[in-house]
Order: C-alpha cells, then structure tokens, then sequence
C-alpha cells in the first residue's frame, strides 16, 4: 500500500477529474436502486466518489494518503467524511451502507488481505445493499509479466503486486458474499465490475 502514498507525492490529480465508467455505471445502478449511503474504501483522492454525490448520496471514505485526502479536501470541500489509514484496519465505524464502490484497489492486495477486505465490506453492507469490486482481468497484457509472486499474482514493478482475476477466481472469491452479476469493462486496463448484493433474512 506504501506505493499509492508515494505516487501521490509530486503527481498530484494524476488520473484527472473525470469519474472512471466503472463509477459512471455503478453511480446509475444505485440511483436505480434508491441507494443513500456510499462507502468508498481507497477514495484517492475523490474524482470517484463526487459522481455519487453529485446524484444525492452521502459518501464515506477510507484512504491511506493523507496527500490523497488533503486534494479530496481541496477539490470537493470538507462535507465528505474521508477515514485515514488502510482498509486493513476497517471498520473505521458501525454504519451500515447500502453502497459499497471500491475501485482497482482489491488487486493490490494478497489472499489474506482480499479475503479480509470483502468480508469487512460485506460486514459494512445494509441487508438488501449492493457492494461493486473493479479488479484487473487476466487479459490485461501485463498479465503474466513481472516477478511472479504467487498463482496469478505478479510484481508488475517495484514493491506492487497485482493479483489478476477471471471469471473463475472471481466466483471463488465473491461466491458466498451475494455474487450476481460480471461485467467487463475497459478503461486504461481491462477490468471486470463484480456486483453483489447481501440478502435479506
């Protein structure tokens, strides 16, 4: 994770201000499904989370940047509540979210901490909620390149590794948390958009 608080150090609003259509389409399905309340875990700094305010949902955040939250503060003012520390570490509160959105985070992370991560999120996630994963595909072409790390997990370069996904570790993983629906989508790298949502007892 230490590599995001250095990218931000000198490359500020590195992936401009335009919201990712992955968030574009997740932001329509919730407005669809009368979703209020927004957790972002790896908010950056906001250009994904101001597309769901800007369609009249409360947005938490969780970001290890504290460069990463001061531009969030600078661009989109201090309405938001933005947690600072690692989504190691959630829950950061007792809420209970209908939305959960978490961008090209989930991938950086090794077994341990994507088990953790989806488990802490579904635990976070309102009864009838919808929580959405972006995460890298095996058909991205730095696939396969790399120091190999584990099964297909690469150190694409210095101190970052990726795990790459496809549709069968994508079920294994998300399986047993209301898996519903794969999309692929393709923004800079391939990605798969992998919707679930927690059932109502």
């Amino acid at each position: 994770m230490e590599f995001w608080e250095k990218s931000f150090i000198g490359k500020q609003e590195m992936w401009g201000f335009e919201p990712s259509a992955s968030a574009v389409s997740t932001r329509d399905f919730f407005v669809g499904k009368s979703v209020q309340h927004v957790l972002i875990p790896g908010i950056g700094y906001g250009r994904n989370a101001q597309v769901f305010r800007d369609s009249g949902m409360a947005v938490t955040g969780i970001e290890i940047s504290q460069t990463a939250i001061d531009m969030a503060r600078q661009h989109y003012g201090p309405a938001m509540t933005i947690y600072h520390g690692s989504v190691a570490d959630m829950p950061y509160d007792d809420r209970q979210y209908d939305g959960i959105f978490c961008y090209a985070l989930i991938h950086l992370l090794d077994g341990a901490e994507r088990e953790k991560l989806i488990r802490d999120c579904y635990s976070q996630l309102a009864e009838g909620g919808y929580m959405f994963f972006v995460a890298i595909s095996k058909t991205a072409p730095t696939y396969g390149k790399g120091r190999f790390v584990s099964q297909d997990r690469y150190e694409i370069f210095e101190g970052v590794n990726m795990y790459f996904y496809d549709r069968e570790s994508i079920s294994a993983e998300f399986g047993q948390v209301g898996l519903f629906g794969i999309a692929e989508v393709t923004e800079n790298f391939p990605f798969y958009l992998i919707k679930c949502q927690k059932a109502i007892s």
